[in-house]
């Protein structure tokens, strides 16, 4: 078997640049604790900076928004300057060794099916190990190889994908249909009509393959959901080699309690943030370094900067500070 090249090694993240997903969601769960939360840094630290940019989005976009503003972070554009196009920003390929081939994530999961919809759980959700990962693995490279698309094994959770189908794909990621209705989320694309295709049979043919393979008895004997599928994530191909840009730091506790529907880890998450990374970016920006804050919900993000530190700015801000400033929550109700 060929060994695949190298790819090449992320930079390390930028100190001062803080990038947070699922600040925010739009669950009702969450919307009915958010005037709860007791986030002091990031009050203070809100009260420091000067917004700069807002991305307003909906809760029916392919990518969400901490992807786009990821996206953007490390130079995942187009030739002309713009931005990826919804739901196709093409993590795969970025990070590997020849990003102008099409490539896509291909991650087993659990379909549920309901009364009236699909809902679909990751494979870190359903306990997916190595070994029954590899099996399943091992039994379905075969039958994308006859499409065209070479699959190779990179963890139990992400299988990563390669060929000419996988071009111009629209998919929406993983962490946006993660325990919701998949109807309506299945990959597409007006620019390759007979890729989009392809990629369904061969998600029915998983679905056969998983069912009669000897992993999904061994796993429902042991009390575990079986893996009957797969879901394509992260497709496309960048236009030109380009090397990603030094990302910003992106922590994971709140992204991975809202995936669980998990509110109450997720409030506490959030104090944990606040009393960390948070309140380190406060004494970052106080000391006059520059600093930079994204907070991303499911439908928009904003971003903030350190504001200017002339005698002015310092005045409107003791100004603004003696008006009171508003509690933190109220930045993330809108995202």
């Amino acid at each position: 078997m060929p060994v695949a090249p190298m790819a090449p090694e992320a930079p390390p993240p930028l100190p001062n640049r803080l990038l947070i997903p699922f600040a925010s969601a739009s669950a009702p769960e969450c919307l009915a604790v958010l005037s709860g939360l007791r986030l002091p840094n990031l009050q203070a630290l809100l009260a420091e900076l000067a917004p700069v940019t807002t991305d307003t989005g909906d809760d029916h976009s392919l990518s969400l928004p901490h992807e786009r503003a990821l996206a953007r972070a490390q130079g995942l554009v187009k030739a002309d300057g713009s931005a990826c196009d919804d739901g196709q920003i093409p993590w795969a390929a970025a990070a590997s060794a020849n990003p102008t081939t099409p490539q896509a994530w291909f991650s087993p999961c659990h379909f549920q099916i309901g009364t009236d919809h699909v809902s679909l759980l990751p494979g870190d959700q359903i306990g997916l190990t190595d070994e029954d990962a590899r099996g399943l693995f091992d039994a379905f490279a075969p039958y994308c190889a006859e499409d065209g698309i070479t699959l190779r094994f990179e963890s139990a959770t992400r299988w990563h994908a390669s060929g000419e189908p996988l071009r111009g794909i629209a998919c929406a990621s993983l962490d946006r249909v993660s325990g919701r209705p998949v109807d309506g989320w299945m990959p597409q694309s007006p620019a390759n009509p007979a890729g989009s295709q392809l990629l369904k049979r061969l998600q029915s043919e998983a679905q056969m393959l998983f069912y009669t393979h000897p992993v999904h008895d061994a796993r429902t004997a042991r009390g575990l959901l079986p893996v009957n599928g797969f879901w394509v994530s992260g497709a496309g191909a960048l236009e030109t080699p380009t090397p990603l840009q030094p990302a910003p730091t992106v922590p994971d506790t709140l992204r991975q309690a809202a995936l669980r529907a998990d509110w109450a880890a997720w409030q506490q998450a959030w104090a944990q943030l606040d009393a960390t990374a948070i309140k380190a970016l406060l004494e970052a920006a106080r000391r006059g370094e520059p600093v930079t804050l994204t907070l991303c919900g499911e439908r928009g993000a904003k971003t903030w900067v350190s504001a200017p530190r002339n005698a002015s700015a310092r005045l409107g801000r003791l100004f603004k500070n003696l008006l009171g400033t508003p509690p933190a929550w109220k930045a993330l109700e809108t995202l």
